[in-house]
Parts: C-alpha cells; structure tokens; sequence
C-alpha cells in the first residue's frame, strides 16, 4: 500500500477517525461471540464501519476518495486475483479425490494408537498444503479421519487436535493459502522468498507438534471400520503432484499467479486421468438456471466472501492512514517501545497477534497491520521482506488456531461433532482447541527466533522489494 501523508480531517480527530475501526470491531465479536462469525456475515460490518465514518468526515470528497484509493489499491488487486485462482485450484484438489487417496495412505500402513494421530497429523499437513485452506481441510478430512483415529485406539482430543494442527500448518507454509499471499505481497516479497525462509520456522514447530501426537496419541484398543475402508483410493494421493508444480514454480521465482495457473492445468489433468473428474464437471452449461457451471464456478464462489471483506478492510485501513492514526501509533512505537530490531521483531508479533483476535478470519488481520505498520517498522530496521512477511504470517498462525470464535476452529469442532454423531463416539470439547500443540509450538519457535536472531535476514544494500 503505498505511503499517504495525511490529508483526510475529521471531527473529533484521531478519534473520529477511529470509529471506522471501532465500529468494525465491534460487530465482529458480537458476531464472533455470538457464533455467527465468517467473511459474509463480517461484510455488513464493514460496510456500516465505512459509512459511519462519512459522518464525521469534515470533506465528505476526500473520505469516499480515500476509501477508493483503498480498494484500488495495487497490492489489493494482485492479492485477489491471487485467490480466485487459488479457490479453484482448492475444488480441484478435493474433487480430484485427494482426501480418499491421503486416507488409503493413513490407513492401509496399519498404523494404530499414536502413530496414525502422527499419521493423521501428516494428512491434514499435505491436504492443507494441496489446497491452501485451513478450514476446508477441517471440513473435509474430519468426518473420516477422526472416527477412524477413534477406532483404531487413538485418543479422540490428540486425534481431533491432529486434523487442528496440520490444517494451521497448510495456512502458514503453503504457497496457494491466503495468509500466505497477503503477507507476502502487503510486504512486498517473492513467494520464493517467502516459502523457502518460512520453511524452517513451520517444519521446526511441526516437528515439536508431531512429537506430542506420538507421544500422547494412543489411547486404547483398536476396531475395523469397515465403512471408511471403502472408501479408500490410492489413486487420489496423485494430486500431490499439482502442489508439487505449484510449489517449484513458484520456488524458482514465477509470480504466484502464473504458479496457481500451472497448478490448476495440473490438478484438472491428473483429475480426468485418474477418472476422479470428468471435463463437464470443470465447466458446463447446467441442467438448469443458476445451477454452478462445474468446479471453476464453484472455486470462485469458495472466495468471494473473502475477497469482499478484503476489499472493505482495505478501505477502512486507508481512511485510517489518510487520518494519520497509524503514523500516529508508528511514532508511539519507535518513541517509545522500540530501539533495536529485537524489539522491532516482538512488536510486528505482538501487534498482528492482537488484530487476529477479534477478526475471526486471519487474512484481513494482515490485510489490516501489514502495509500500515508491518512493513514501515520492519524497513525501518532493514528486515527484508520476506522476514517481516513470515513473523506477521507465524503470528496470526498462532492464537488464531486456539480461539474458538474463529472459523476454522469452529468448522473443525463442527465437523468433529457431527462425525462423532453419525458413528456413535464423543467428541472432544471444544475448549481442546486451546491446546493446540502446532499454534503453540509455531509461537515458541517464532519468539525463540525474534530474541536470538535465527531465521532473521536484513536488506541488502540497493535491494528493493518484489512481489508485486
């Protein structure tokens, strides 16, 4: 987002020109607390937030242009096309079979106890990886892998938390996930970049969290669960090989956007080859009106809500700059909290950690700290790019996964209690979702690495940001 002096005057001042902010705020936890959280119902939120704020805009002009100025703005603009393509690539992953082919994996090892929750644990990674969301990976794979995990003798909170943990994974590594998008280009970073230096940060607290699933994860004796079992289908693990484009294309620096095109070519061709999608399901005209065209339609309409309210926070982090509310809170940092880059590194935690906790999607909390303080405190101190973007992405990584009025916690519990349910076994409660062992151990490696330095780059001399 570029640099804006101030310009924009409200009444009230500073004040006046938080009630944007506020008003948004507040109608996301009431709707969070309330259960009722997710990026459409968060649109009516935002849009009352900027139109509250027009009332106390001394130049009723300059607001709305500063609101468009927000939404027009070029990172905006490469993050959502980034999405619409990533959405489809997502539905093709799923309807190529890939949950089946990761269930064979798991469950034809004749793995039992804690060894198919670590199992589990590496599904839910690969699955989240593959399609890039947190909260269709809770979806898809709890319904089978959970009630599997329960009769094959593992412990129902370790197994549930498994599917938790690995879908935390996929949202902060993979390439194609949303968070990993925004925080790589609100920084002005290469995916490159992003996705090799992040890789330490996420496989350390991955490894740290499959050692407490092998550790804790067995619980009793195991029974044949013959109903999942025929579901099984080795040849849906294939689609990894369209992550597997994805992911080195974008590994030797092609703009994520051409990488998710290779991918989505990819995933549809192994699709039809292995019989699990035929070409009328990626489009076609439909039986009737307002029925999808096929996947591509339905990829697409997966992110719409997201990009909606990305838009609209967009705006209100624009009105915000134009009052000079966030330069204000920069010059409140560096006057008074920071002095060194170790302080500067805690800070970008601390201050994305803070706004994922009301917003119950993770991407617009980025959207909203990433290029108003994110990225001017972290040039401040020569952190490159893709170090600013991979603290502000492990952080919202982190309590995001445990708080229950977000949605993919409450996707997951959902998802786990009707399996639960249709197989006659309890659920784990929901506050189990505060033990997430990923998020916890993602938070120790992220402020083990800010106090020593590890993983830590700097700009180089004439370096200039990417990414876009």
């Amino acid at each position: 987002m570029p640099k804006q002096e101030r310009r924009l005057e409200m009444y009230g001042g500073l004040l006046g020109g938080m009630l944007p902010l506020l008003t948004l705020v507040v109608g996301l936890i009431w709707l969070s607390v309330a259960e009722r959280g997710g990026t459409k119902p968060f649109w009516a939120c935002a849009w009352i937030a900027l139109a509250a704020g027009l009332f106390l805009a001394r130049n009723k002009e300059d607001y709305c242009l500063a609101a468009m100025r927000g939404i027009g703005d070029r990172t905006g603009i490469v993050i959502v096309t980034a999405w619409l393509f990533a959405g489809v690539f997502g539905k093709l992953m799923a309807a190529g079979g890939l949950v089946n082919g990761l269930l064979w994996i798991g469950m034809t090892t004749g793995a039992q106890g804690s060894i198919f929750v670590a199992l589990v644990f590496l599904a839910a990674m690969l699955f989240s990886l593959g399609t890039g969301s947190s909260t269709g990976t809770c979806i898809a794979l709890s319904p089978v892998l959970y009630p599997a995990g329960v009769f094959l003798g593992s412990d129902p909170t370790m197994c549930g938390l498994a599917i938790l943990s690995g879908a935390a994974f996929g949202d902060n590594l993979a390439p194609i996930s949303d968070t990993t998008i925004v925080s790589a280009y609100t920084q002005g970073a290469t995916m490159r970049d992003v996705v090799r230096s992040r890789f330490p940060l996420s496989m350390s607290a991955a490894c740290f969290a499959m050692l407490v699933f092998l550790a804790f994860g067995g619980s009793g004796e195991a029974a044949d669960l013959p109903q999942i079992r025929a579901g099984l289908d080795p040849a849906g693990a294939l689609m990894l090989l369209a992550l597997l484009v994805v992911v080195i294309a974008a590994l030797k620096g092609r703009h994520i956007i051409e990488a998710l095109i290779y991918g989505n070519v990819c995933a549809a061709a192994i699709g039809m080859l292995i019989g699990n999608i035929a070409p009328s399901q990626i489009f076609g005209i439909p039986a009737q009106n307002g029925a999808s065209t096929g996947i591509i339609q339905d990829g697409i309409d997966s992110v719409v809500g997201a990009i909606i309210f990305a838009i609209l926070i967009l705006a209100v982090t624009q009105i915000l700059v134009e009052c000079g509310i966030m330069r204000r809170i920069l010059d409140f940092a560096h006057q008074t909290l920071i002095s060194s880059v170790r302080q500067a590194e805690l800070f970008i935690i601390g201050v994305t950690i803070i706004a994922s906790i009301p917003i119950s999607a993770n991407a617009p909390a980025e959207l909203l700290v990433g290029p108003t303080l994110v990225r001017p405190i972290g040039e401040k101190f020569r952190l490159s790019a893709a170090r600013r973007a991979n603290l502000m992405d492990c952080a919202v990584c982190t309590v995001f996964f445990i708080l229950p009025w977000h949605i993919c916690v409450a996707a997951w519990y959902g998802a786990l209690s009707s399996s639960a349910e249709a197989y006659g076994i309890t659920a784990p409660p929901l506050s189990s979702a505060l033990y997430n062992p990923y998020s916890w151990a993602l938070l120790g490696v992220l402020l083990f690495s800010a106090l020593t330095g590890w993983n830590r780059k700097f700009m180089q001399d004439g370096e200039k940001d990417e990414g876009i």
